[in-house]
């Protein structure tokens, strides 16, 4: 990841380090790493998310690396750690097992492949802050072409009164820097890898900076996924709400008002072409069954 102005770099002295020999024992009163999950997912299993206990708790990884708590951050052993490197709750840093293949396809642009489910990758690129994304963010709709993921998960605002009060800090921007991931999640100009049933997800996962506000942006699968089959992403996250198409369609007449305003103003000054291919809203190619069939640039 690579860190814009004003962000800090990370947080290595206050990282909380186990002692384990070996692989570390999710069973073990003394693992340091087994605490630090535990302690992030209290506030799940009091909210009735989690159950209170799985084989392997409070680890979120089965024995192959499989992602078993798939509602909770991610805590890994980090580089302090005594425990082997194929520690099972060492996944992310040790990179992805499952081959990736890059293909064109005709309305998503450069979809990727993986023969089954399991970690993907990270979608990494620059970290920079709310302020400066939201200044790159009024260009990139401009164009249609926007890489922005605002980091804004549920775990940072457990335990607020209103989550509503929450601030976003950090926003990941993979448009000028990033991996193979960006194609996968990223927007280019009306093509999406956006589905409305997808079969990927990002979660924030913690390695190597103890600051949990600069979480990595890991990519699982959310369901087994036959060889071949096209990895996609959920601009919207999770749309099993009942209201949620409603709220859709009221949110595009506003993003249309919007866009309409913008040419206007930009008629009166004389810089129509400077927003002729605004493209903040765009038809969505996922042709799922329970598609809603707009979707954000």
């Amino acid at each position: 990841m690579w860190l814009g102005e004003g962000v800090p770099p990370p947080d290595v002295k206050n990282l909380k380090s186990c002692g384990c020999v070996g692989k570390c024992d999710p069973k073990s009163k003394t693992c340091a790493c087994a605490k630090r999950q535990l302690e992030w997912l209290q506030g799940y299993i009091d909210e009735g998310i989690l159950p209170t206990t799985w084989p392997g708790s409070p680890f979120v990884y089965d024995p192959r690396g499989i992602l078993q708590r798939p509602d909770c951050p991610i805590f890994e052993c980090n580089q302090f750690c005594s425990c082997d490197d194929d520690c099972a709750n060492r996944v992310v840093q040790n990179g992805r097992k499952w081959p990736v293949h890059i293909v064109k396809t005709m309305h998503k642009g450069w979809g990727n492949k993986i023969p089954r489910g399991s970690y993907v990758g990270i979608y990494s690129g620059e970290l920079l802050t709310e302020l400066e994304g939201e200044e790159r963010g009024r260009y990139y709709d401009i164009s249609g072409r926007t890489y922005l993921f605002s980091i804004d998960f549920h775990h940072l605002k457990l335990g607020m009164q209103d989550p509503d009060d929450w601030e976003n800090i950090y926003v990941v921007d993979a448009y000028h820097a990033g991996n193979v991931i960006h194609s996968l999640f990223g927007a280019s100009r009306l093509v999406k890898n956006h589905s409305c049933d997808p079969n990927c997800r990002i979660y924030a996962c913690y390695v190597n900076d103890s600051d949990i506000d600069k979480p990595l942006l890991a990519v699982f699968t959310t369901r087994d996924v036959e060889p071949w089959e096209e990895l996609c992403f959920s601009y919207y996250g999770d749309i099993d709400v009942s209201n949620f198409i409603l709220g859709v369609f009221i949110v595009a007449d506003f993003i249309f008002q919007e866009k309409r305003e913008i040419i206007e103003e930009a008629r009166k000054t004389g810089k129509e072409e400077l927003v002729k291919d605004h493209a903040v809203y765009a038809r969505c190619h996922c042709e799922a069954d329970n598609c809603i069939g707009r979707l954000f640039s």
